[in-house]
């Protein structure tokens, strides 16, 4: 043990100074192998210094991790069978994932089309309004697009583009960088005769952009953008589309209710320190003005980095990851309890649609007696459930932030959501828009969606405990359920208030006939 000790500290020449075994440094790469003096020292064989030397090379590996990349799903995702047609594509192939497939050959001719259509002057034309007045050819866009191509190589795996060449791959990337920029600019414009196609190929279009393994690197679609159109136009546009895509039901409230809720906002508990006077007044007037504020904040408006693809944008339209950030009071130990939307309800905590379309925005406001839990709106279709897996299965990627955003809120309505009644509850405050079918289809959902999924712990991580401080007062609790006791229907609470005003018309009248009774016996004196 002695011989071990000694060996504990040993001198780094390079930077002239001492370290002992114990300390760590995580952030080394470089393995180096020293052999001492001491003869007793075991020698390296070498199949350990090729052990060794492959660790070092791994270096390169870790490195490129940090580059965005289009990824395939994870297995673990894939691997759910009935989730498995929500990963593929239905009319369209974007990329080299699902492309050459028999059953996507059909939309192959529409991408021609639209690169053709993308170079017709007279079309140029008729949307100058959109468009810059500079002419570009149609060869001068594929060499632009193929100068980028070592860029846009990068974004995939080795393997993934081995059986495609230079030319090949660059032709279809410009396919489908003409295809997209074409379509979004149809959709945008409401001009869907300009597309040329069936109304239910361009809903699944739509469906197929956001596919995980249906992504095309955004420099590519950045070239046409900014050959294409005017400044600031093409993100507008990509906003536009992205926020189309994932509506929230529309809500049109009264003058009255604005003001209330204005005040409920300005007077409650809730975030004080990152809601400030200003913004609840900004959001105020923007709600009488019958407006709603961008997704994306300023920060993020004015970063210069172009996002990794469509599916990247529409995840940061949805989740604020500041949110997410690590603090508040979680504590490994001490997990609250998840509550279905009935229970809440049976508890006294009431649900209100929130103003926002991002799914970070859940906020929990507490009162004397009730409590008020704010949800996102939003809409339930065909395309919800391929959309979240995506989305989720973007998440899981070794490359992406860890916030899981995305699948926190995916656990969270899966928490809220048990039964039909659950579901019921959402939709009839106007937080759930259901087009899929009945109620229980809705709560099958989340909970398929939520399946084998694991939270970010800092997610929600203040509302969490404000429901579990709001379970714990036992006040609040009797107060809630007497209310839904005696008070669960309008007319008894009717039924109520008719008798207080009964019995204090008769106290009223028994206090009187005192009065008089009073005087009549002792009779003022003059």
């Amino acid at each position: 043990m002695d011989k071990l000790s000694s060996k504990g500290t040993m001198f780094n020449k390079e930077e002239g100074r001492s370290i002992r075994g114990d300390e760590i440094f995580p952030d080394e790469h470089l393995i180096t192998i020293r052999q001492g003096s001491n003869s007793n020292s075991h020698e390296i064989s070498e199949n350990e210094k090729e052990w060794l030397n492959s660790l070092e090379k791994s270096r390169d590996y870790l490195d490129s991790l940090q580059n965005p990349k289009i990824q395939k799903v994870p297995k673990m995702h894939r691997d759910i069978g009935s989730n498995l047609r929500c990963y593929e594509p239905l009319v369209v192939s974007i990329g080299p994932f699902h492309h050459g497939k028999p059953e996507l050959q059909p939309m192959e001719k529409y991408k021609k089309l639209l690169a053709i259509q993308l170079t017709d002057e007279k079309r140029l034309e008729r949307d100058l309004s959109w468009l810059s007045t500079n002419s570009v050819s149609l060869d001068e866009l594929y060499r632009k697009v193929k100068d980028i191509m070592p860029v846009v190589k990068e974004c995939y795996a080795e393997e993934s583009i081995k059986d495609y060449n230079d030319e090949e791959f660059a032709q279809m990337m410009f396919l489908d960088g003409c295809f997209i920029f074409q379509y979004l600019h149809c959709i945008v414009a409401s001009n869907y005769k300009e597309l040329k196609m069936k109304s239910h190929d361009i809903a699944f279009i739509r469906r197929d952009l956001f596919l995980l393994e249906n992504q095309l690197p955004f420099e590519v679609l950045d070239v046409f953008m900014s050959c294409k159109l005017k400044n600031n136009v093409g993100m507008k546009m990509i906003t536009t589309f992205i926020s189309s895509a994932h509506t929230k039901p529309s809500q049109r409230q009264g003058f009255i209710q604005i003001i209330k809720d204005f005040f409920v906002d300005f007077f409650s508990d809730l975030h004080p320190e990152s809601y400030t006077c200003t913004e609840k007044a900004m959001n105020f007037l923007s709600k009488i003005c019958g407006g709603e504020c961008s997704a994306l904040s300023k920060e993020e408006s004015t970063k210069t980095q172009l996002p990794a693809h469509l599916l990247e944008i529409l995840k940061k339209n949805l989740i604020n990851t500041k949110a997410f950030s690590e603090g508040g009071c979680y504590l490994r130990g001490e997990w609250c309890s998840y509550r279905s939307a009935m229970e809440l309800c049976r508890a006294g905590i009431r649900f209100k649609p929130g103003k926002s379309r991002r799914l970070s925005e859940v906020k929990f406001t507490s009162f004397h007696c009730s409590a008020l839990l704010t949800l996102p709106p939003i809409t339930i279709d065909d395309s919800t459930k391929s959309q979240f897996l995506n989305l989720v299965a973007y998440e899981a990627c070794p490359d992406t932030p860890d916030d899981f955003g995305i699948t926190s809120y995916v656990c969270f309505m899966d928490s809220l959501i048990d039964h039909a009644e659950d579901v019921k509850e959402l939709r009839s405050k106007g937080i759930l828009l259901n087009f899929l079918g009945s109620d229980q289809e809705v709560a099958d959902l989340f909970n398929e969606l939520a399946r084998d999924l694991v939270p970010n712990p800092h997610a929600f991580v203040d509302v969490k405990a404000k429901i579990e401080k709001h379970y714990n007062s036992k006040g609040k609790i009797w107060i809630a359920e007497w209310n839904n006791t005696h008070f669960n229907s309008p007319w008894t609470v009717f039924a109520f208030i008719a008798a207080l005003f009964v019995i204090g018309l008769q106290v009223t009248d028994t206090f009187l006939a005192g009065i008089q009774t009073f005087y009549a016996v002792h009779p003022k004196k003059d």
